[in-house]
């Protein structure tokens, strides 16, 4: 019976990963959006969707990456049903809700769960930039505690990969307070000896920065990941300066000791399977 549950949950998040990735007929061409060239939909998708010309990452999917670095079969997801209200009666904001659960069948910005990588048991998260560019709603912030919370009862490993706008400004005050309330819960999860891995993925910025992204154990983030509180135009705008080339970009905070790595997609599963089996308390976690 178990196995039938197992088949039955990796259909469910194969079909969910392809809700991450364009329907595009495998045999014809895509421009890369970063350097204008030509690439076969078949190369892209085969390389994880980054362009093999010039290496850009595209943004993919949560449940997609889940599929990339999760053990077959062991995906588990959390609080599936969890969703945005509106707190604020913000006009419109019932109408964008329901279009962005419709385009990418998810009913908030970040998928979380239990599996394994490398056959070691771990609680992870993903926030995806397709809905509300993974902004941060009250009910995407109940997640990610709730998903400290588990790991923390379950003594697992946490790992959490970010992609955000920053707040999401229909739910006010109440967006800004998830800050306080994932830091919180990182920090109690941080008492009990938790292990915390935080990626950073293009782009990730605003409040999601400023809180919880920022305080891993261990940084690592996708190469080129734009990667700061406010965007480039608008630190330059303010402060009526030029910034330094490649500013904000994965590769400069690395150099400036803000990152502890820069690891491209095709390396980041052999990647956590390394940090997990480093880390003291991973063999308590195996199979085996």
């Amino acid at each position: 019976m178990s196995s039938v549950f197992q088949r039955r949950r990796q259909k469910l998040l194969a079909l969910k990963a392809m809700r991450g990735v364009s329907a595009v007929h495998p045999h014809t061409n895509e421009v890369c959006s970063h350097c204008g060239g030509e690439v076969s939909h078949r190369e892209l998708v085969a390389g994880g969707y980054v362009c093999p010309l010039c290496g850009y990452h595209h943004p993919i999917g949560a449940y997609y990456r889940l599929s990339l670095v999760l053990d077959r079969g062991s995906f588990k997801e959390l609080d599936e049903e969890l969703a945005s209200a509106d707190p604020l009666n913000f006009p419109g904001y019932r109408q964008k809700l329901e279009k962005a659960q419709g385009k990418t069948g998810m009913n908030e910005g970040v998928v979380t769960a239990l599996g394994r990588i490398g056959g070691i048991r771990v609680a992870v998260g993903v926030l995806d930039s397709r809905f509300f560019m993974g902004s941060m709603s009250a009910a995407l912030g109940e997640k990610v505690t709730r998903l400290v919370e588990q790991a923390a009862k379950a003594k697992l490993p946490l790992i959490l990969f970010s992609a955000s706008g920053g707040a999401r400004m229909q739910e006010g005050i109440l967006s800004l307070m998830q800050m306080a309330k994932t830091s919180a819960a990182l920090e109690r999860f941080s008492r009990r000896g938790g292990l915390y891995i935080s990626v950073f993925t293009h782009p990730t910025t605003g409040g999601v920065t400023a809180s919880f992204a920022s305080l891993g154990d261990i940084m690592i983030a996708e190469p080129g990941a734009l990667i700061g509180f406010a965007g480039p135009r608008v630190i330059e705008q303010t402060i009526g300066q030029e910034l330094p080339e490649g500013f904000q970009s994965a590769e400069y905070l690395l150099e400036h000791g803000f990152l502890d790595g820069v690891v491209p997609r095709s390396q980041l599963r052999d990647t956590l399977i390394q940090l997990l089996r480093l880390h003291g308390k991973a063999g308590a976690n195996r199979d085996g």
